[in-house]
């Protein structure tokens, strides 16, 4: 499966962005789809999960403010940020996780800066 992310850009403190990732098959055979962000000089980590039943796992530092959602007429998981700070600052990148095998889209810049 081929995945392409998209929805980044520069955004001021506080505000809003709404990523999306466009699967090349239907996501519906995807066990689990995710967002991992990657900032300069660190580690890649998980920010959220979702499985095809729906079931969701976010990080402690997302919680309250990021929404993750798939739309599985369109093929396509959506991550809604808010509040955006700071340190939300990295490229995001979507994950596939289908039977075991991982598959990655390209990265999205997020920049949350005034």
């Amino acid at each position: 499966v081929q995945l392409q992310a998209s929805g980044g850009g520069l955004v001021q403190p506080g505000g809003s962005l709404r990523l999306s990732c466009a699967a090349s098959k239907s996501i519906l055979s995807i066990n689990r789809m995710g967002w991992y962000r990657q900032a300069p000089g660190k580690q890649r980590e998980l920010v959220t999960t979702i499985t095809n039943s729906g079931v969701t796992n976010y990080a402690d530092s997302v919680k309250g403010r990021f929404t993750v959602s798939r739309d599985n007429a369109k093929n396509t998981m959506y991550l809604q940020m808010n509040s955006l700070k700071p340190e939300d600052t990295a490229l995001y990148y979507c994950h596939a996780l289908i039977n075991l095998w991982s598959y990655w889209g390209q990265g999205t810049q997020v920049t949350v800066s005034s």
